[in-house]
């Protein structure tokens, strides 16, 4: 074969050994690249929701008084109540939230210690929405505690003189909170959530005893609220 029959013949294996290993160049970046321009995965919403069984429990103290003079020993016995309660929470970073609660209790009152010969005095639900800044601590991946603390303000309604009363009412207060609790993952939305928080409440009350007089002061409730349900984060 003459040097120019090579020449052509050589010339176009080269080209086509070019053309393969681009082609296969071009087939092994071609995921890569693809890879590339997929979206990263979106981040965690900073939103979280929690449902929980909620139980209320006040105290019992008070400081009150019969047509202005002071009864000694006396004490308003104050119902428990367990109820569903709904919270939302906001994370500013991994570590610091707020939390607003939502829910709504009934409650009974009546005397104790010395005043226990009044019996009932009334009814009356509670509204007590409270917001806390919370500090959450990443203890685990799944296992994350946090502590917190707030401002409550109570408002009650539908209040209902009960026995011997014929009025009955309690003036809406704020009050503060403190909290602590812990949330356990399940997965990336749900989890499980444990909470208690202590509220300090003293509303004034008034009720008004025919043939006796009016009964005013201030109730020292207090409410332990314990609380247990789930979470979900958005």
């Amino acid at each position: 074969m003459s040097t120019r029959s090579i020449l052509p013949t050589a010339a176009a294996l080269v080209l086509l050994a070019a053309s393969v290993t681009a082609a296969q160049a071009a087939d092994l970046t071609a995921p890569s690249e693809a890879a590339a321009q997929l979206p990263a995965a979106s981040e965690q919403s900073p939103w979280m929701i929690r449902a929980r069984a909620l139980a209320v429990l006040p105290q019992d103290k008070a400081s009150l008084q019969l047509n202005g003079t002071s009864l000694d020993g006396e004490k308003v016995g104050v119902s428990n109540s367990v109820v569903p309660e709904l919270d939302i929470t906001y994370f500013f970073t991994d570590n610091l939230a707020a939390e607003l609660v939502l829910g709504t209790t009934p409650h009974s009152a009546r005397g104790s210690g010395s005043i226990a010969g009044l019996g009932e005095i009334g009814k009356a639900w509670l509204l007590p929405p409270t917001l806390t800044l919370q500090y959450h601590v990443n203890l685990t991946d799944t296992i994350k505690p946090y502590v917190g603390a707030g401002v409550n303000y109570t408002i009650f309604y539908n209040e209902k003189a009960q026995g011997d009363f014929s009025s009955f009412n309690l003036k809406n207060t704020f009050g503060v909170a403190l909290q602590a609790g812990v949330d356990i993952k399940l997965d990336d939305h749900w989890g499980i959530n444990f909470d208690v928080k202590k509220l300090f409440l003293e509303p004034e009350v008034n009720a008004t005893l025919p043939g006796a007089g009016t009964v005013t002061g201030k109730v020292k409730l207090d409410p332990w609220l314990i609380g247990t349900g789930i979470t979900y984060r958005f």
